[in-house]
């Protein structure tokens, strides 16, 4: 691989099956969805129709889903489905970070849409989604909120989790919870620019707050000022040029297009710092490594850049190092959007990891 990826470890042999000749990844080729494609949709414009899912303390939680297109008849795409037709549907869900939205995943969207039953969704009280009190603004919430959304929109066969950031949190949250699902009705993992435990979380607010609230002191006066969130945001919006430069040197690793900072700073400025500092105090005590060993029954792919400033690659490595037969990709030099600075890589891999998915789906 070239020096941008290098990939370690095995899905437990069942990426050896896919390599080469990753079903998802051909029908990609065929349907020619590239980095391209993704680079010509304008970012937030990938939709379909909108589902409300109600978690169980009554939170409205925004849910698009992206089915699968039928190929043409006699199409190169028909005839690899019909290769592969003995592999039961496998819907990947997406859970995204803290303070974006679902439409971080737009290039990922942008590759799958019509090929995978694929669900987006925003956790409580981002985008979309209800608001939730400060009692229930958890990580230990956002894994219930997930089996939730399971429950509501993925009622029956194999899923695929992909999770980045807080995303990847939540999925350690569900696994902790219902560890039962995980080799049932969850075959494969993906965990993107994560950890389970052991952040610093004050590196998580450097692109939250105004350049004279951030530095050593910035997490201490949190709870402080939550009292004044409106004015936090005020001055987050007064401070956008400033806000802008934070969010591109600690989003990205290396130079990106322009439009790509803009897109990640319009979804952390919509986030109400009311809702980061609900969510702030979880990080500092998150402790659920002990979780993770259960997500080696299904093929997990752990992916990370490795000039992340927020969850340092250190975090995936040991990640990788606790889950059996997990594999790790460090993206070289990208930072933690790498779902974005480096989506053809995560593509790539994502493509494997679904394949392989759905080889264990058909195995069982």
């Amino acid at each position: 691989m070239s020096r941008r990826g290098r990939v370690v470890g095995s899905l437990a042999g069942a990426l050896g099956l896919a390599a080469g000749t990753a079903a998802v990844g051909i029908l990609r080729q065929q349907r020619q969805i590239s980095r391209r494609a993704g680079d010509s949709v304008p970012f937030g414009s990938l939709r379909s129709a909108p589902l409300t899912v109600v978690a169980e303390d009554g939170v409205t939680l925004h849910v698009e889903v992206d089915e699968v297109d039928a190929p043409a008849p006699g199409s190169a795409v028909d005839r690899l489905f019909r290769r592969t037709s003995a592999a039961p549907a496998v819907t990947v869900v997406f859970v995204h970070g803290y303070c974006l939205n679902l439409d971080c995943w737009h290039f990922q969207r942008a590759a799958y849409r019509g090929l995978v039953r694929a669900v987006y969704y925003d956790q409580r009280s981002h985008g979309r989604s209800g608001n939730s009190d400060r009692a229930h603004s958890t990580i230990e919430q956002l894994g219930r909120d997930l089996h939730t959304v399971l429950e509501h929109v993925v009622p029956e066969g194999p899923v695929v989790l992909v999770g980045h950031s807080m995303g990847g949190m939540s999925i350690v949250a569900l696994a902790e919870q219902f560890p039962e699902l995980i080799g049932d009705r969850v075959v494969g993992v993906g965990l993107i620019s994560t950890t389970a435990g052991g952040l610093d979380p004050g590196r998580l607010l450097v692109p939250l707050l105004p350049a004279r609230l951030s530095g050593p002191l910035a997490s201490r006066a949190v709870r402080t000022l939550h009292l004044g969130h409106k004015a936090i945001d005020v001055l987050r919006r007064a401070g956008s040029a400033v806000a802008s430069v934070a969010t591109d040197r600690f989003a990205f690793g290396e130079e990106v297009p322009r439009g790509y900072v803009e897109f990640v700073d319009e979804m952390l400025a919509a986030t109400p710092f009311e809702t980061v500092a609900d969510f702030f105090p979880n990080f500092a005590s998150l402790d659920k490594f002990h979780a993770v060993e259960v997500l080696g029954a299904v093929p997990v792919s752990v992916i990370c850049g490795t000039a992340d400033r927020l969850t340092s690659i250190g975090h995936s490595r040991k990640l990788q190092s606790r889950i059996p037969g997990a594999r790790l990709l460090e993206c070289e030099g990208a930072g933690h959007m790498v779902v974005m600075e480096r989506h053809e890589l995560v593509n790539a891999e994502l493509d494997q990891l679904i394949t392989a998915a759905a080889e264990r789906a058909v195995a069982r």
